[in-house]
């Protein structure tokens, strides 16, 4: 048990949290405005696609993380014309989409750089950590130094952008109009129609916004945390997001709050590999990486009837004559 630093683990809950904040923002408004975004997986891998290609291509992350966005919302564009235009089955447009994006970004991925599936490692085409002003000066006390040096210094800009995101979306959803006109829709889109709002607009510009930061998603896991794509290297972080999702009832303070504890079970997942616990000796590697998923179940069986979702969600509108 010495070998478990919590220093370490909340250093690295920080670092793998954006993932999940920023495609679990996404999902926020795609369900508020009453659409199942379960496409956010797909919508993940295929910007992290995008990006380390751009990124190894010009060498630049942030032409990386444009087209990261630009395939995010084409892919929403797509799920949005299903469900809202051609009014199908949204879990089977979400899943058909994770399902072609995953096989798509593999071949794409084999056919351009012949290295079985992933790009080559991002040299110059990565983000460079930020150093808060003032740090180096404290480096030394204790706590203080590896509080601005490590916990809250010492990361990417994407990183900070994610965490600048929570109280941004907070306020767009809650305080303005187009938030009054989101959450219309995902509750009473007939109402909404009869007051004059565009159902259909409505729910493709959530969509969009939902694509954008999906965009940041994926560019993050591609540019930052990796350096690198590899094939279905979004390993569950959209299934994840869409956890926290139910976890904070739709709301996006509490929404982060569990992907911040999904992020620590990660974390701590990584620090238990090789340790000998008390009484359990070393636990076998296959059960650690399981604690993430565990953890998922545990808290949507526990949440999920306490969880008051938008009432329209997944229900295609079909306007009245």
């Amino acid at each position: 048990m010495d070998n478990i630093q919590l220093s370490s683990i909340l250093v690295a809950m920080v670092r793998s949290a954006p993932v999940l904040i920023f495609a679990a923002l996404g999902g926020l408004f795609a369900e508020r405005s009453g659409i199942v975004d379960i496409s956010l997986e797909g919508k993940i891998l295929g910007s992290a696609f995008a990006s380390a290609c751009v990124a190894y291509a010009t060498q630049n992350p942030w032409f990386g993380v444009l087209a990261g966005i630009a395939v995010s919302c084409l892919l929403a564009l797509l799920h949005g014309f299903v469900c809202i235009q051609q009014r199908g089955n949204q879990l089977v447009s979400g899943m058909a989409i994770n399902i072609s994006v995953s096989g798509l970004t593999f071949v794409l991925a084999q056919f351009f750089f012949q290295q079985g599936g992933r790009t080559p490692p991002l040299d110059e085409g990565r983000f460079q950590a930020l150093t808060i002003p003032g740090s180096q000066a404290v480096a030394d006390v204790p706590g203080l130094g590896w509080l601005l040096g490590e916990l809250v210094g010492g990361h990417t800009i994407l990183v900070y952008l994610a965490f600048l995101a929570v109280p941004l979306v907070h306020w767009v959803v809650n305080h303005t109009r187009f938030g009054l006109r989101l959450r219309a829709v995902g509750d009473n889109p007939h109402a909404a129609d009869t007051a004059g709002i565009s159902v259909a607009r409505t729910r493709y510009l959530a969509l969009l916004v939902g694509g954008v930061l999906c965009g940041l998603s994926g560019a993050y896991l591609a540019i930052v945390q990796t350096g690198f794509f590899l094939s279905d290297m979004s390993a569950g972080n959209g299934f994840l997001a869409l956890a926290a999702l139910v976890f904070g009832s739709w709301r996006a303070v509490h929404t982060t709050l569990g992907c911040l504890m999904f992020a620590f079970f990660s974390a701590l997942q990584i620090q238990l590999e090789g340790v000998v616990l008390p009484v359990v000796g070393k636990v076998p590697g296959s059960l650690i990486q399981m604690i993430p998923y565990i953890v998922t179940v545990i808290i949507l069986a526990g949440f999920m009837a306490k969880s008051v979702a938008p009432k329209a969600i997944g229900v295609p509108f079909v306007k009245s004559r």
